[in-house]
């Protein structure tokens, strides 16, 4: 991404924060919904951070052109978090305190789980956070609704895809941090919950880092099959690299919050054969009634087409519709009539795709899809 594009993003996100305003009472005129979203602009996932959050705005920006959903317009007031979770507490809050109508699409784990901690004093809406934790999937957490799987979908269908090769001497890789511990929680109870035997080994390295020797060094020395990574792009890059200069010739997987289209960058041709689970339809499937819709949208603005702005696109599509369902029969799109929306969004089909805001563990399996990628950067199911 250029300077200058990456400025003119982040410029018209800080315009639109000042236009922001709390949803107009008085049914009988125009109606704005305010949304809060809180993601990494700047920092180790920015490039994750600004896809996701132009995606939604692709979407709402596109519905507000038309008068909106029902006369609904949306408004997304994003701030920039730097992927640190402190400072996602605290635009949470601030958000919170503006007035925004519900929590919006905020991105990483340690930082949703701070941010929810802030929502959940006040019952404000939390809805699509990207990279959540297992915790934030408790059914208990009414206000929070998921468009994205689990960790423990993912880490599930990765390890019945080691099953099915019969590895069974699997490593993880993880980063040190809230979503690396969460990740490789995830896949030790998926190995238990498949019957299959436990990890050889597992290791961790700083956040977004090339300092990963020591992660390879322990890995090796156990000799595993494949190697599970949750890391983001950077992280992950360094160490397929060291890996396989050090003699490692076994299979890599990856959690979706690595980022495919960074990772690709991050590794050009080396990228082949890696195995990356993903949770949204690829943005080339154009046969795919909401990708379709996706790629309309898109090919009116400057923007690239990416897995993590598809799924931008479809949390914001999935909140139009429960705008929709709360409007019917002459409801509010307030908070009561989100949430009601919301609840009955248990297998709700979004231009084809289905999605289930309150899934149960391992209902979202089925969503979880497996691609490997070629030299070229191409998608291989």
């Amino acid at each position: 991404m250029s300077l200058n594009r990456r400025s003119l993003i982040l410029t018209s996100v800080s315009a639109g924060a000042l236009l922001a305003s709390p949803m107009l009472a008085a049914q009988s005129k125009p109606r704005k919904l305010v949304l809060g979203q809180s993601v990494p602009l700047t920092g180790a996932a920015d490039l994750i951070g600004l896809a996701y959050l132009n995606g939604a705005k692709m979407y709402f920006d596109a519905v507000n052109e038309k008068n909106g959903i029902g006369g609904v317009t949306v408004e997304v007031k994003a701030l920039d978090d730097g992927y640190n979770a402190t400072k996602a507490a605290a635009n949470a809050k601030q958000l919170i305190d503006t007035g925004v109508d519900a929590l919006f699409g905020f991105a990483g784990t340690a930082s949703t789980e701070a941010a929810f901690a802030v929502a959940k004093a006040s019952g404000t809406l939390f809805f699509a956070p990207f990279a959540a934790s297992d915790t934030l999937h408790d059914p208990a957490l009414t206000n929070v609704f998921h468009v994205r799987p689990a960790l423990a979908d993912e880490a599930y269908k990765v390890a019945r895809h080691c099953a099915t090769l019969n590895q069974e001497r699997i490593a993880v890789f993880a980063e040190d941090d809230a979503m690396g511990r969460a990740g490789l929680q995830a896949v030790n109870q998926a190995l238990v919950d498949l019957k299959r035997p436990p990890l050889v080994a597992s290791a961790v390295s700083p956040v977004n880092s090339d300092k990963v020797d020591a992660a390879v060094a322990t890995l090796l020395k156990a000799q595993p099959q494949a190697i599970i990574q949750v890391s983001l792009f950077n992280s992950s890059a360094a160490f397929i690299r060291k890996a396989r200069t050090a003699g490692f010739g076994g299979q890599f997987l990856n959690f979706s919050v690595v980022g495919i289209d960074p990772l690709f960058s991050a590794l050009g041709k080396e990228i082949g054969g890696i195995v990356i689970s993903q949770v949204v339809p690829s943005p080339r499937s154009t046969g795919t009634p909401i990708i379709k819709e996706y790629l309309d949208v898109l090919n009116k603005t400057d923007q690239a087409p990416s897995y993590e702005s598809v799924e931008g696109y479809i949390a914001a599509r999935a909140f139009g519709e429960g705008i929709r369902r709360s409007l019917s029969g002459g409801g509010k799109p307030d908070r009561a009539g989100l949430q009601k929306a919301f609840e009955s969004m248990t297998d709700a089909d979004i231009a084809g795709f289905r999605i289930n805001l309150r899934p149960k563990k391992y209902e979202s399996v089925r969503a979880v899809d497996l691609v490997s990628i070629t030299p070229e950067g191409k998608v291989v199911r």
